[in-house]
Order: C-alpha cells, then structure tokens, then sequence
C-alpha cells in the first residue's frame, strides 16, 4: 500500500454535565486526510484544503502530523516518509472537535499505511497529542468519540480509562454552529479552578443519571440529568442568544441543550429524528433573529468513528 484515505467524524464533548469526561461522535462533517508515500525519511504537510490559510504547514506544529511523529517515535521508525494533505471540512474554533477530527484521521492514516501495528484503543494517547498542540490540553472528550464512535466515557485520565456506553437507537443530535468563533484556549481559561461542594453533588447526580438514562433508554431520565451546573454558566456568556436558542431548542422537542465542546457550537438530544430537526429549526431561527448565520447538523450517534475510505 503506498497510499491512503481516513475520514474522522466530528464530536460533541462535554455533553451538558460531562466536562472533559463525555463525548459523542456525529455523522456528519469530519476531516479527511490523505497520505502518499515517499522515498525521503519525513513526513511533509503539502496541501491543507478549507482552512483558509491559517494553520501552520510545519509537521511539528499541525495537530495532523504531530500525532504521526510522535507514533513514529513509539514504533522506533526513523526511515518512513509520506505526504500529507488535509481536508478541513469543519470551521476553526467550532466546538465540533475540528482538531480532534484532523489528530484522529492523521493517526488513523499512518495506522493503516504502516499495516495496522497499534489497535484504535492504542491510537488514543497519540491522537490525544494533536489536542495538546491545538489547544494546550491533551483532553479525549473529542479524539475518543471520533476514534472510537459511540457515546464515550473518560473514567480517568491517569492512567487513561476510556470506554463506551450504549445509546437508545433513536437519540438524534442536533448540532447548530453560528458564525463566530470561540478559542478553545480562552474558553478553559475563564473556567474557575474550584468549585462548590453542592455544585459538586448536583453535577455527579446529573453525570449519573446521564450514564442511567443513556443506557437504559430513559428519555425522562436523560433530559433531567442534561444540566450543568459548573461549566456551562461561565461558559455560555460568551455565546449570543445562548439562553434563548436553549430555549428554542426545548420547546421544539429536545430533550436537552448545551454547549458543544468549547463552543460556540450548540447541541441538543431528541428523542427521534423529527424532534431534532424541529429543534435544529428553531434554533437557527432563534439566531438569526439576533443576525447570526448558521449551520446544522442533524445526525444520529455514530457508533463507527473513523474511518478508511
């Protein structure tokens, strides 16, 4: 094989009350990445399609090929060389795991283009490097959901303990991203570093009772449980129409909305694909009344994360 095509799906972290411990991967969109073998030792970024110029071309530097050095390095192989070429087809800044998609597609690449000597399970601490360089964290609410598809939980992160739960067949995402972008480096460091003993109670019921309600298939219990307590005031400010688009979404059939990730993104849970859209409507009309474009994406869990095309 001389050359190969991965495709790593966006995701949905934090899920309301999960910060830095859930994530979910989306149908639809996700990056591609593309790898050609060549016969000089390195690995060389030649093309980065959608992202208008603005992220770094040096291998070093690019969540897409960090995470293949640094694989690279593990495997003790110093004579590999390829071409890279990366499709952004997610915006910057976006709160759907943009840079998660491009680590988890890079990694999955080489994976494959050096016949699969790691198991997705083993990828995720080198995916988990592209998140650092992107935003300063090597968190895997992101890269394990798109790595792995389904519904993830981060048990731990020292060591690292990640597995996934079952979802009810009919739980649809609704995921609305309005035209303005948030740094995902600013929007952790806004976040407090303690936090209240009640806070800390009411949002370990919710974190169970989502795990409850997602494995046993209990709409009520899911939307009770889709509060956060602790992140999301802090975070939701620097969103427009946060409270009012939530709102929208809620009255229009979903179970529950919150921030994506870092934001500016906007999910909420349905019970059904009708509800979702309904929701996904609502909400984009509830920004637009504030000015604000808008994007959607209606999806069930993808339970297949990446992928070779």
């Amino acid at each position: 094989m001389n050359s190969v095509k991965a495709f790593a799906p966006a995701t949905v972290a934090n899920v309301s009350c999960g910060f830095d411990i859930f994530g979910f991967a989306i149908g639809e969109p996700g990056d591609v990445v593309e790898l050609r073998k060549r016969d000089e030792p390195g690995i060389i970024i030649t093309d980065i399609i959608g992202d208008e110029g603005r992220l770094p071309r040096a291998a070093e530097k690019n969540a897409v090929t960090v995470v293949m050095l640094h694989l690279l390095k593990h495997l003790d192989i110093t004579d590999f060389g390829c071409e890279v070429v990366l499709h952004k087809n997610m915006p910057l800044g976006s709160g759907m795991g943009s840079s998660a998609a491009s680590a988890v597609a890079g990694v999955v690449a080489i994976n494959e283009l050096l016949g699969n000597p790691l198991t997705r399970q083993e990828l995720l601490p080198f995916a988990m490097e592209g998140e650092r360089i992107a935003s300063g964290s090597a968190h895997a609410d992101n890269v394990g959901p798109s790595l792995l598809g389904g519904f993830v939980v981060i048990r731990s992160y020292n060591p690292l303990d990640i597995f996934t739960i079952p979802v009810p067949d009919d739980l649809y995402c609704t995921l609305v991203h309005p035209d303005i972008e948030i740094n995902t480096k600013d929007a952790r460091f806004i976040l407090r570093n303690e936090v209240s003993l009640k806070n800390t109670i009411a949002q370990m019921g919710n974190v169970a009772g989502l795990v409850a309600g997602l494995m046993k298939s209990d709409y009520d219990l899911i939307s009770r449980s889709m509060v956060d307590v602790i992140i999301e005031p802090v975070r939701s400010i620097l969103i427009p129409e946060f409270k009012e688009v939530k709102k929208a979404a809620i009255d229009n059939g979903a179970l529950g909305c919150s921030i994506s990730g870092a934001g500016p993104s906007m999910f909420a849970l349905s019970r059904g694909i009708g509800n979702a859209t309904k929701a996904g409507e609502a909400m984009q009309r509830q920004f637009a009344a504030a000015g604000i474009e808008s994007g959607l994406h209606i999806s069930p869990i993808n339970k297949n994360g990446a992928i070779i095309l």
